[in-house]
């Protein structure tokens, strides 16, 4: 009965210690690879980054696509840029012109 009481006193002072480091190991293990942990994070900052770029993008063609209608309103028209829609849009040339196509441009929305 010596050895095995032995034991019993042995194993109570370590599942302490050995428990403590496995609750550690857990909540270390979960910051890092967990849902709300430090991979997880670094993975949103890089979708935020994407999106921030792809926003500053679409910002900018917006601007752009904002002054060329700006040039298209009768207050402040551009004939030349009015000239050049109706000639892309429906196709129209001055007789005598010779067309070159460079590449073939997207349907209008």
């Amino acid at each position: 009965m010596g050895v095995l009481a032995e034991i019993r006193r042995r194993a109570a002072d370590i599942v302490g210690p050995v428990l403590g480091f496995c609750v550690v190991g857990y909540f270390a293990y979960h910051s890092v690879e967990g849902d709300r942990g430090i991979v997880a994070w670094l993975r949103l900052q890089e979708q935020i980054h994407t999106a921030q770029a792809e926003l500053e993008g679409l910002q900018a063609e917006r601007v752009a696509v904002a002054r060329r209608v700006a040039l298209l309103r009768s207050d402040g028209l551009d004939l030349d840029l009015l000239e050049e829609r109706v000639r892309a849009v429906l196709n129209y040339a001055r007789p005598g012109e010779i067309i070159v196509p460079d590449r073939p441009r997207p349907a209008p929305r």
